[in-house]
């Protein structure tokens, strides 16, 4: 089952702190009001003439956080790509935190500078932390210091406040100022992708009792097979030519860990810390974790190996509504938490977790919870199972994004983004095209596949993942409109604002790279399992129809699965390597064509064999009270994409193996991994 969720973007404030002390060069003198620097993306391209409803009054609210650029924007993009290239002397050579602040943080000059700008707008600084101010005031106020007119505009059936055209900033502060967020209002709406031993404490004084409590229950409906094929849907019409076998129980880590390789390398990721970001914290996840790592054979976690870091408090819990329109439905994020906890620790049992929890699911709350894992280098390796349609998602807020992994590669940390679960995205948004965060080049995209097990747990098969269904006629003697429409898959494709990556260049075909003109970057990078109907067991508590809470199992996917799997391999491989992999796709590529992937094609036995399962589901999704539904569900068949021979647009460079994990081993440049 493929769980979706919609996700709201809108400035929130966070918790002030203190600002570095370093030095930096003098700001620049002020300039002659003419002088100033465009900050491209804020105008947003849906704001247009045609639907253009007049100015705001000019005393309406604006709120804004204005993100600070730091010290040699230039240096530290230069820093990053030299100590993530496999060819470069400084490869791995990386900072720490304090070096990292030192040398490209943001100086005490900048934010007076940005300040002393603000009040000569007439805007009041509200908050503070090192890396953005936010400020108020009127609409007229924010017209004068960002150089545009602020207008309604409709958006559909709503109306949002947006610049006319893209926001300036004068020379004089250019430099240090990286972003301004909150000027356009309509909400970015994102989604987790979540397809549908001892635990540790939240760090700090988070405010649990504020959430929701467990989520309505989900539960499968058999018959399953054990492994692909081994249960033939004997009764229902054939589908390619036979009786198709019934979609599979579900994995576990024993399973996971057998088709990557893992379990061959004996590698566990002992020595290496995960993080793990989501939006609020289930109230269960650590009994949860616990009950299904013994449940399921995965090693106990021992004294702080799950740790739980979550901010002060908790917003837009509630679902969204015409009362609250801007509601995260915190109980929705519950299961994706889960999810990926659990599969990190069933790849990699002895690596450490970080769950860093957001505010909500707004974007500025998931941009504070990624600069929380970079400002104390809580981790190595960031699995983010969440992301926005390309043309839904704030083009304002590249700059920021972009600004924290660089941040993060010259400390040695990687961040892992689910691809999507839509495939092109055209079924869902009317629009070919990709998600962010994970289309930006300084992420590494995580796109999925449908996996198939022999009877010994060895691998056997992956095909690209995307879905069709058909479901069983009434009469029970065929499958209606075979093989049905589209209904999810890996989100891939070729974005159409972030340019081609050098480390795409010699791998990625031009036909994929050209696809909106130019040279464009292509997602994803590499793959792992994703298919819900191949997927993996989560143990989670859940709310039952009876009013019962209680702890049960069900079969899940999306790339939300294939995120913290490729994030708990990259674990085992870290471990072998000795030292801190960085932002991994420069190596990833590195390694292209060589025995370290599963070059995953659609078709794995040849072009004329197409494979299909056959689901059963119950009609109320938990007891057979309703009755069930059966469906035909078809392998391979992701929208406009599809996986063939060499890199393509559903999996990338393919899917893991036993000589990627082992393979980073064999770099001896790095400097000891430190801890």
């Amino acid at each position: 089952m493929t769980r979706r969720h919609r996700l709201l973007a809108a400035a929130v404030a966070a918790p002030l702190i203190a600002l570095s002390l370093a030095t930096a060069a003098p700001v620049q003198a002020a300039s002659s009001p003419d002088s100033r620097r465009v900050l491209p993306g804020t105008h947003p391209a849906w704001a247009e003439p045609s639907a253009d409803q007049g100015p705001v009054q000019s005393a309406a609210p604006v709120s804004v956080r204005i993100y600070l650029a730091g010290r040699d924007q230039a240096g530290l993009e230069a820093f990053a790509r030299a100590v993530s290239d496999p060819h470069s002397d400084q490869y791995r050579q990386y900072l720490t935190p304090e070096e990292l602040k030192e040398r490209f943080g943001t100086s005490p000059e900048q934010v007076a500078a940005v300040r002393g700008w603000l009040a000569s707008t007439g805007l009041t600084v509200t908050g503070e932390t090192e890396h953005y101010l936010v400020a108020s005031g009127t609409a007229e106020q924010a017209q004068q210091a960002f150089g545009v007119q602020l207008h309604s505009f409709r958006r559909g059936a709503e109306t949002y406040q947006a610049p006319d055209a893209d926001a300036s900033v004068p020379s004089d502060v250019a430099g240090a100022v990286l972003a301004v967020y909150g000027l356009n209002t309509a909400p970015h709406q994102v989604h987790h992708g979540g397809g549908e031993g001892r635990p540790g404490a939240a760090a700090g004084p988070a405010r649990r009792d504020t959430l929701p409590g467990p989520a309505s229950a989900f539960v499968n409906s058999g018959p399953f097979s054990d492994y692909y094929g081994s249960n033939p849907a004997t009764g229902t019409p054939p589908a390619y030519g036979q009786v198709q076998p019934y979609a599979l129980h579900g994995y576990d880590g024993a399973h996971l860990r057998s088709a990557y390789g893992a379990a061959a390398t004996g590698l566990t990721g002992e020595g290496v810390t995960v993080a793990i970001i989501d939006a609020y914290d289930s109230p269960t996840l650590g009994d949860d974790v616990t009950t299904y790592a013994a449940a399921h054979g995965d090693a106990p976690y021992g004294k702080d190996q799950l740790l739980r870091y979550d901010p002060l408090m908790w917003t837009h819990t509630q679902a969204p509504s015409d009362a609250d329109p801007t509601g995260c439905g915190a109980q929705g994020w519950y299961g994706e938490q889960t999810l990926d906890v659990e599969a990190v620790h069933a790849v990699a049992p002895s690596a450490a977790i970080r769950y860093v929890g957001a505010t909500s699911c707004q974007d500025p709350d998931m941009i504070d919870a990624l600069q929380r894992v970079v400002d104390a280098h809580l981790a190595d390796i960031v699995s983010n199972s969440w992301g926005e349609a390309e043309s839904d998602s704030d083009p304002a807020l590249d700059p920021v994004y972009g600004q924290i992994f660089r941040s993060g590669a010259a400390q040695g940390i990687g961040f892992y983004f689910s691809s999507g679960d839509d495939g092109d995205d055209e079924a869902a948004t009317g629009k070919k095209q990709t998600d962010m965060p994970a289309s930006l080049d300084w992420a590494t995209a995580v796109g999925g596949t449908s996996l198939g097990l022999d009877r010994d747990a060895a691998y056997s098969f992956e095909t690209g993942w995307g879905t069709h269904k058909a479901a069983l006629a009434a009469d029970g003697q065929s499958w209606v409109n075979f093989p049905g429409p589209f209904t999810s898959g890996a989100g891939g494709g070729t974005s159409a604002r972030v340019p081609q990556p050098a480390y795409q260049r010699k791998v990625v075909p031009t036909s994929l790279s050209g696809a909106n003109g130019g040279r464009n970057r292509v997602v994803p990078d590499i793959a792992a399992v994703a298919d819900p109907n191949t997927g993996f067991l989560v143990g989670q508590t859940q709310t039952f129809p009876d009013g019962t809470v209680r702890y049960s199992e069900y079969r899940i996917g999306g790339t939300s699965l294939a995120a913290p799997v490729i994030a708990g391999l990259q674990a085992l491989a870290q471990q072998a390597a000795g030292c801190a992999l960085g932002f991994a796709n420069p190596a990833i590529y590195d390694r292209f064509g060589s025995s370290s992937y599963h070059d995953v094609t659609d078709h794995p036995f040849g072009p004329d064999v197409e494979l299909a399962e056959v689901r059963v589901d119950f009609v109320n999704g938990v007891n057979a009270a309703d009755g069930t539904a059966t469906s035909i569900r078809s392998l391979g068949k992701d929208s406009s994409l599809h996986a063939v021979p060499g890199y393509d647009d559903v999996t990338g460079v393919g899917t893991p193996t036993a000589d990627y994990l082992t393979s980073y081993a064999d770099d001896h440049r790095a400097r000891p991994q430190q801890h």
